[in-house]
């Protein structure tokens, strides 16, 4: 069965850091772009990053800019969310997603324009003092 899975996510203090991973079993992350989404109780999902599957496109919300960082590794048919300096705004479920809606130098940190094929079921991110 073709499934996303998330892991990496805990408790963190103010300024820490957290490598969140998503593996893909049953399918090729490379055929497919990654975007990573969170949701924080009672507020509204927002993207936070993707990578499109040719791997040379790459976006962040402006909020994690310059501390969150996305990556593929082949390989291991897994994408990774490098979370620096994390701020206790950032704690959310986050969620990472699969398409193949635009073409392989596109990625979207939206669902506006389509669905996303694969969600996986999130890993909490809690950041606290």
């Amino acid at each position: 069965q073709a499934q996303l899975v998330e892991s990496g996510g805990g408790l963190v203090q103010p300024g820490g850091s957290l490598r969140l991973s998503c593996a893909a079993s049953g399918f090729t992350l490379d055929d497919y772009a990654i975007g990573w989404f969170r949701q924080a109780p009672g507020k509204e999902r927002e993207g936070v990053a993707c990578i499109s599957s040719d791997g040379g496109t790459t976006n962040v919300l402006g909020s994690v800019k310059g501390r969150f960082t996305i990556s593929r590794d082949s390989a291991k048919n897994t994408v990774y969310l490098q979370m620096n300096n994390l701020k206790p705004e950032d704690t959310a479920v986050y969620y990472c997603t699969a398409d193949q809606l635009g073409p392989p130098t596109s990625c979207r940190m939206s669902v506006v324009f389509g669905g996303m094929d694969y969600w996986g079921k999130g890993t909490p991110v809690t950041v606290s003092s």
